[in-house]
């Protein structure tokens, strides 16, 4: 062990480590999606942190495990980034510097148990916090969320009706931490072991009374996955071939996949009347995504437009958060160079103002999402709450072929079917392409990334309300409460040392009876 700690003397080798521990999560998301991991995956993080000789050696090693996180996490996109990721990763990184700290506040040295009681309290609700602030769509939205990682493990999916994602990040770290007591505190074994045992009678509770959805009807939709296609035309044409041989299955929805347009249809009339005649001959409408400047007002849309027999239903859903780099460049004015060293955005696309609930018919409302904003757990709420029967996501990972971003991607879609207690299609130009039933359960095969097809899947229907749904992020509100509270007793703390002065680094010298010169007196 001392070995060790000498070798970790270098800051240099230290900070490569912390990176390398705080890469460790990433195998428990797709694809290897290991995901009984994640319980363990930070264990060596805290461990270093708490092992740090200063709280600012902590934070550090916390800002360089954030970094190693980030990177692992997005490593795909450093074909189109390059050396830009590595800067967003840097930056982002530091939020978890504070956690680094708090790591060592609560854990480090010989800590009581009481002390390591609150570490189990306190940490999860400080990563929550990171998670909460690296969310924001300006900062890259809230790609690779620990709790994510849970999206096919059925317990962890029935947590989710309660408290979305964010109660499975809680609870991921929780137990993280109480198995890092476990290894490195032997005299909070007892408190490590009782945290871990309330944790899984409370998880256990929450689990058996968390409603079931109760399906009450079916609808038959189908996925047109066209594959890579070189040009817009040879796309169209491919997933209106694919398109046509859905006749006569009764279907009650087409989707397309992200960009599955190239062309404004205002523009395009012909590509219109086309669509059209798909929807006739099938007996459904088709909701296609346009990707190109609109012809009735400037600039570039992203768009879900809904198409039935008679042409343009009139519904339409702009994208309204954008990818940053990939769709606009923040601040294009400072970083614009960006467009020189990677595949960024040339034009900023136009963002939408409002979700939309459309009327496909039937009886069925569908709520469209595009591209990443199937990891926003807030928009999959929203369209919940304005009555989508089915949430419907629209995505192209056609530059990440090869990676692991397909099968991610495809992921969140267990999680926004959970949480909500609604089903979810997630449709693709070149997979993975999946539909999660409102259970959060897969339905069927995925569509991988070498397919080229058009497949049906009977999507059970429901129209419960989850506590989620109802109750929205509390989980997030209490982690700031806890966060809140530490502030407060932290800074009570202080000002009492600072009423009472600095203590003595000797005792005071006694003058009277007793004294040391004079005995007796």
């Amino acid at each position: 062990m001392r070995t060790i700690d000498h070798w970790l003397t270098s800051p240099w080798r230290r900070s490569s480590v912390a990176a390398l521990t705080g890469a460790l999560p990433v195998l428990a998301f797709p694809a290897p999606s290991l995901w009984w991991f994640a319980y363990v995956a930070l264990v060596p993080w805290i461990l270093l942190a708490r092992s740090a000789p200063t709280g600012r050696r902590a934070a550090y090693d916390g800002w360089s495990g954030g970094v190693g996180f980030l990177l692992a996490v997005h490593h795909w996109l450093l074909p189109s980034l390059t050396v830009f990721l590595f800067v967003i990763a840097a930056l982002l990184g530091a939020l978890w510097a504070p956690w680094g700290w708090l790591v060592r506040r609560f854990l480090g040295g010989r800590p009581s148990a009481g002390r390591a009681g609150a570490a189990l309290l306190v940490l999860p609700s400080a990563w929550l916090a990171v998670e909460l602030v690296r969310s924001w769509q300006g900062l890259g939205g809230p790609w690779g969320m620990l709790g994510a990682s849970q999206w096919q493990v059925s317990p962890a999916l029935r947590l989710a009706s309660v408290g979305g994602v964010w109660l499975l990040s809680f609870l991921i770290v929780a137990v993280n931490v109480a198995a890092a007591v476990l290894v490195s505190v032997r005299e909070a074994r007892v408190p490590a072991v009782a945290s871990l045992v309330a944790t899984a009678a409370a998880t256990s509770a929450a689990w058996a009374w968390a409603p079931r959805p109760e399906v009450d009807g079916h609808v038959r939709i189908a996925v047109v996955q066209p594959g890579i296609m070189d040009g817009g035309d040879r796309r169209f044409d491919r997933e209106e071939q694919l398109t046509r041989q859905l006749a006569g299955q009764d279907i009650g929805l087409v989707v397309w996949g992200e960009s599955s347009i190239g062309f404004d249809l205002g523009d395009r009339p012909d590509l219109a009347r086309r669509i059209a005649a798909l929807s006739r001959t099938v007996g459904a409408d088709v909701l296609v995504n346009v990707d190109a400047r609109r012809s009735d007002r400037p600039g570039i849309y992203k768009s879900s437009v809904l198409i039935g027999p008679n042409g343009a239903t009139g519904d339409r859903y702009d994208k309204m958060r954008l990818v940053p780099f990939g769709e606009y460049i923040p601040a294009r004015s400072v970083l614009g160079w960006a467009t020189s060293v990677g595949k960024a955005a040339g034009e900023d696309r136009r963002r939408g103002t409002r979700q939309v609930v459309m009327d496909v018919g039937h009886g069925l409302r569908i709520g469209p999402l595009i591209c990443f904003e199937t990891a926003f757990p807030d928009m999959s709420r929203q369209l919940a709450e304005d009555g989508a029967d089915v949430l419907v996501g629209q995505s192209a990972t056609s530059t990440f072929q090869g990676s692991w971003a397909p099968e991610q991607h495809a992921s969140l879609g267990a999680l926004r079917a959970a949480e909500t207690g609604r089903p979810m299609v997630h449709a693709t130009l070149t997979g993975v392409s999946a539909v999660y039933g409102p259970d959060g359960q897969r339905l069927g095969p995925s569509l991988g990334t070498s397919a080229s097809t058009a497949r049906v899947y009977d999507v059970p229907l429901a129209h419960g309300v989850t506590p989620y749904v109802r109750y929205g992020d509390w989980p997030v509100g209490g982690a700031l409460l806890v966060l809140a509270a530490l502030g407060a007793t932290e800074g009570a703390r202080a000002l009492r040392l600072r009423r009472s002065g600095p203590e003595p680094l000797v005792p005071a010298a006694r003058r009277a009876h007793g004294s040391p010169v004079r005995p007796g007196r």
